[in-house]
Parts: structure tokens; C-alpha cells; sequence
């Protein structure tokens, strides 16, 4: 996995033709408060695993971790006499220390990680034990918040019996996640996936970007992608060129930027990363692998074929026409729907977090010729991800150029899909 380091403030600024400062970066605040949740589970549960694991697939990821998790070993299972011995693993290094049950050099470390993580703005901290959570919390004299977009995510357990514990220390509105990995992954927020997504991306070179009046194109060594341009940048040439000169990587660090032209640059760097042939990629854009489930069909956007494969979706539009809805219906229509299929736009206009969140237990399909073709979408509820494999990116940048549609693209490439599980 390569983690590429996140551009800095100039250079998320480099593509401004004007000296100004560099645009907020879509980022949720972390300092100073903390954004605590708790796996409640019984006495046998194997927690320890479930969080070791969740924070083992984030750092992998390139998210930074910091904490420890405990594993108690009874002295009778060791064949030992003596206080019962507690095995300590940083989640950062790997390091294991055993230690006598209650001995204070497990309440050193967490207090030590939490402070640690503070310092360094860690993107997730797992304390596993409650007991040292309230602790280090306490040391630390961290403000709890239990907004999605706010607070350093720090994960703990806490037994069943110990919910009113919890409650009293963190507040009625602090997370209480069951112990699964999906609960975990909605606790954590689609809201990093722009990171995410970043994160994966090596530092190759860029070998074009060409841009149109609606349309920009990135291509790299692997793979060609797309993004839609917003509302038309004025004069985005010069501005583009300097992009040119960047790696892909900071490239799609520039998805994480307010600015409608970095954020399209951003986006066409990802898929010109993750967009490129792949044994267990499909024909198709991927909506037809969801025809066929019972239940309200919620489509984002539509797109040419939607009433062959869903027959009477509900659809939503930024720009309505008769029978279709407004964008804010999606508060009232994908709460409770079976099926949404989401067109890539949203990971442009930003709303791609939000639909997630609302449409959590649906069977979602990301389509479009933005959509990057990656499994790091399957763990923020996405089932099916579809887009465009570029296979003529001369022919394709100068239809870009042109003006083309995107109905025009599949002349240059194929539709095709990815999905999660088998």
C-alpha cells in the first residue's frame, strides 16, 4: 500500500493565479475535541480482535493509528501463580508488553497514546478498555463531541453491564457501536473518504491533463480519469498547465480542495490511479447488478437506460423535471430505500458523503464516468462501483477538448463495474 504524504497548504495553493491563500481543504475538525465510541459486548466477546483488526485495515489504508489494545491471560490457562497478566499491544508499532493486571504502566499508556495522538493529529485512536479511555480522557482534559464531521475518532469497549458508566463520562449522545466491523466503518464516516481515496494513490508522474468546456481528463503511466467541471472555471489553462508539473499524487490530494477546479483534478487523479484493467472488473456500468430487489429505488441523477433496468425509480435531480425530485428529498426518500444508485457527480458536488449516511442498509451503486474503480468503497456502504476504463486517451482528450457528452465516452474506453464480495 502507498501512502502518499498529503500535500501541503502551498502546494494545494499552486494552481491559484493569484497570490491568495490556499482553499479550506474538506477536512473534518478534529482539536481539540475527541469523537468517542464505545463496542459494547458481552464478557466472552472477542473484542480485542474486532478492534485490532479495524485498526490494522485503517493504517493499512494510510490512516495514522495510535493506542493500544489488552488482552487479559488468566494465570490458570499460564500454568502461573500471581496476579492475573495483561498483554499490551501498540497499535502504531506492534510493540507487545506484558504487565501484572492493574500495574499503572497500562493507564501510562494510554494516557501517553491519547496525548501522543493529540499532538500529532492521529486520524483514529483505539483504547481498548474503558477504563483506561476515562482515564486518559480525564489526563487529557478532552472535550467530547458526538458530531459526524467533529472530533479525533477514538474507539474503546466497554461491557454490557457498564452501558450507564459510559452514558454518565461521555454523554447520552456518545456512540455505543455493536461489535461488527460495519458498525465500525459507519462510526468512522464516509466523510474520510475523500482521504481515503487519496491515500492510495502512488506518486506517479502525470502524463496529461486536458480539459474541456464540461469535462477534465487526467491520464497517468496505469490509467486514464475523469471529472466533471462544475460551473466552468474561467480560464483554467494556465492554472492547468502548473498541474501538469505535479505528481499524481498531489494531484488527488487536491480532492480534498473547496476550489471546483482542484476539486475536479483531484478526482480525474484518482481514477486516472484506481481506472485501469483488472481481472475482476465486468462488463457494464453496474446498475443492472442491483435490478430485481424489492423495495423503493432511489435514483441520484439519471441516466440513459434507467427505466429499462429500474421501472419506476424515484428520482432525484439538482434541476428537476416533472415526476423527479428536488435534491433535499434525499433526506425523505433514502432513509429506508432498498436500492440507491448514485451517479459520480456527488463525489464532485460533495454530497456523496451525505447520500451514504442517509441510504445507511441499502444496496448502493456508484456509476458514472467520475466513479473510481476501487474496493476502498466498499467499506463506506457502497456495493457496486462503476465507471469508464479509458482504452483511447488521445482520441478521448481531444473529444474532451470538443465538448463531447458523456454518452460520446464510451467510444473511447468501456463501462464496466467492480463489486464487493464474490
Amino acid at each position: 500500500m502507498i501512502r502518499t504524504p498529503p500535500p501541503s497548504p502551498r502546494a494545494l495553493g499552486a494552481l491559484s493565479t493569484t497570490p491568495a491563500k490556499a482553499p479550506p481543504l474538506l477536512e473534518p475538525a478534529q482539536a481539540p475535541w475527541i469523537r468517542p465510541g464505545a463496542v459494547v459486548h458481552q464478557p466472552e466477546a472477542a473484542v480485542d480482535d474486532l478492534l485490532t483488526a479495524f485498526a490494522h485495515e485503517i493504517r493499512q489504508r494510510g490512516f495514522q493509528v495510535a493506542g493500544y489494545v489488552q488482552r487479559n491471560h488468566p494465570q490458570a490457562d499460564l500454568g502461573q501463580d500471581g496476579p492475573e497478566p495483561v498483554e499490551l499491544t501498540d497499535l502504531a508499532s506492534g510493540r507487545v508488553m506484558t504487565v501484572p493486571r492493574g500495574d499503572s504502566r497500562a493507564m501510562a499508556a494510554a494516557v501517553g497514546s491519547l496525548r501522543g495522538a493529540m499532538r500529532d493529529e492521529a486520524d483514529l485512536v483505539v483504547i481498548g478498555r474503558f477504563s483506561a479511555f476515562r482515564k486518559a480522557a480525564s489526563a487529557m482534559t478532552a472535550a467530547m463531541s458526538d458530531g459526524i464531521t467533529r472530533g479525533m475518532p477514538v474507539l474503546t469497549s466497554i461491557g454490557s453491564p457498564c452501558v450507564e458508566k459510559w452514558q454518565a463520562f461521555a454523554g447520552a449522545g456518545a456512540a455505543l457501536l455493536p461489535p461488527d466491523a460495519a458498525a465500525l466503518w459507519q462510526w468512522w464516516g464516509p466523510d474520510r473518504l475523500y482521504r481515503d481515496l487519496t491515500l492510495g494513490v502512488a506518486d506517479d508522474e502525470v502524463w496529461r491533463v486536458a480539459c474541456g468546456p464540461r469535462w477534465l481528463m487526467v491520464q497517468g503511466p496505469h490509467g486514464t480519469g475523469l471529472a466533471y467541471l462544475p460551473g466552468g472555471p474561467k480560464d483554467p489553462h494556465g492554472r492547468l498547465r502548473r498541474a501538469e508539473r505535479m505528481s499524481l499524487g498531489q494531484l488527488a490530494g487536491l480532492s480534498r480542495s473547496w476550489d471546483p477546479l482542484e476539486m475536479a483534478l483531484g478526482i480525474a487523479a484518482i481514477n486516472a490511479h484506481y481506472n485501469r484493467p483488472a481481472p475482476d472488473l465486468r462488463l457494464d456500468n453496474g446498475a443492472r447488478a442491483l435490478a430485481g430487489q424489492a423495495g423503493r429505488v432511489v435514483v441520484i441523477g439519471a441516466f440513459p437506460g434507467l427505466s429499462e433496468i429500474f421501472p419506476t425509480p424515484l428520482v432525484i435531480e439538482a434541476a428537476p423535471r416533472h415526476g423527479e425530485y428536488p435534491t433535499i428529498a434525499m433526506d425523505s426518500l433514502l432513509p429506508g430505500c432498498a436500492v440507491a444508485v448514485v451517479t459520480s457527480s456527488t463525489l464532485i458536488n460533495r454530497t456523496l458523503p451525505r447520500v451514504l449516511r442517509l441510504a445507511q442498509g441499502a444496496r448502493v451503486a456508484l456509476i458514472g464516468a467520475a466513479t473510481p474503480l476501487t474496493p476502498r468503497l466498499f467499506a463506506y456502504g457502497v456495493e457496486v462501483a462503476g465507471g469508464l476504463l479509458v482504452e483511447q486517451p488521445d482520441a478521448l482528450a481531444a473529444a474532451i477538448r470538443a465538448g463531447a457528452p458523456p454518452r460520446d465516452f464510451a467510444r473511447f474506453g468501456r463501462w464496466v463495474h467492480r463489486r464487493a464480495g464474490p
